[in-house]
């Protein structure tokens, strides 16, 4: 078989379920991706796909070969980071992924700072809630939020415990009333943001179960800028972090404030990787900024890299110094 390029296709194929959404993936043509499926089969002489229930699935000899295709993946990515660990370099693209807020306000502000020192590092973010695969180099280090992942060839710092407060519109505020006690949010309207792997932002337990959630979810969406627009058009009341929230601007007002729920976040990078001199300088660098701005992303101060600080209405002011910690909650001591 000499076209090797077939092969990633049927995979596609046969996570998608389709050819249009495998096209789709691939930035392919539904024809295309049928005709390179129907080479394999030729070459073969068997189906590798059947459909059922509306989607198209691997036969038994199609599965005997995606468990080989998966394998021969995992071998070009380990020789694609194989060729990372051997740059002893400051100079080329470190790839960083991360989410809306902390990927689009603080992390480029950060990773400036480092590149005057190191102008030769270039910097490709990606943005999303979905965690990029580091084992196929869809990544070098990604910020995760409540788990470094499940890996065994990921290695993961938890570098920051980031405080999030309530938050509701005036316009809300003045139909509906402002909630006295936690109990009382069950019978608000809620706003919730999908953060990684589906799980919803709002507070949790101990256990990472939702509390005192709304009976009634009058929005809920994977962008933050939708969930921001969300909460200032009077949708409900929503968690937001107190770091670099401009409550002011976004004319947001604090409700419940003595609750700050604490939400973990990690940096992870394959370990393979971390013998790269850049990655490796990128990866240390970024620990430390963490550590200079703890007090930040807790909401206590104002950022230590030029970002925008909490304001009066919402950030750093309203919380006092005299907290009870509770992992997932936070209790103001009166």
């Amino acid at each position: 078989m000499k076209n090797w390029s077939d092969y990633p296709i049927f995979l596609a194929v046969a996570e998608a379920g389709s050819l249009t959404a495998a096209g789709r993936a691939l930035g392919m043509s539904q024809p295309t991706v049928g005709r390179r499926i129907r080479a394999l089969e030729d070459h073969f002489g068997t189906p590798l796909l059947k459909r059922e229930n509306g989607q198209l699935v691997p036969t038994n000899f199609g599965q005997s070969m995606l468990d080989h295709i998966r394998r021969m993946q995992e071998e070009a990515s380990a020789i694609d980071r194989s060729s990372a660990t051997l740059e002893d370099s400051l100079s080329g693209v470190v790839r960083l992924s991360a989410t809306e807020g902390i990927g689009t306000s603080w992390l480029p502000g950060v990773m400036q700072k480092f590149r005057a020192e190191h102008p030769d590092v270039l910097i490709d973010i990606g943005i999303g809630f979905q965690s990029f695969n580091l084992a196929q180099r869809e990544a070098d280090i990604a910020l995760r939020w409540r788990s470094p992942g499940e890996q065994n060839s990921l290695i993961g710092r938890k570098v920051a415990e980031v405080g999030f407060g309530l938050f509701a519109s005036p316009d809300y505020l003045s139909r509906r009333g402002s909630p006295s006690t936690p109990e009382d949010l069950v019978e608000h309207d809620g706003v919730l943001a999908q953060i990684m792997d589906g799980k919803s932002l709002w507070l949790m337990d101990d256990d990472g179960k939702m509390i005192y959630k709304p009976k009634r979810v009058t929005f809920n969406t994977n962008s933050i800028w939708a969930f921001d627009q969300a909460l200032v058009h009077g949708y409900g009341i929503g968690v937001l972090p107190m770091c670099g929230v401009n409550a002011k601007a976004l004319g947001l007002v604090r409700v419940l404030p003595e609750i700050v729920h604490m939400e973990s976040l990690y940096l992870v990078a394959h370990q393979d990787l971390k013998r790269s001199m850049r990655i490796r300088a990128v990866f240390d660098y970024l620990v430390g900024a963490f550590r200079e701005d703890d007090e930040f992303f807790q909401g206590l101060s104002a950022s230590n890299y030029d970002c925008d600080a909490c304001d009066e209405n919402g950030g750093h002011n309203m919380l006092s110094p005299r907290v009870h910690r509770h992992k997932g909650l936070q209790i103001v001591a009166e």
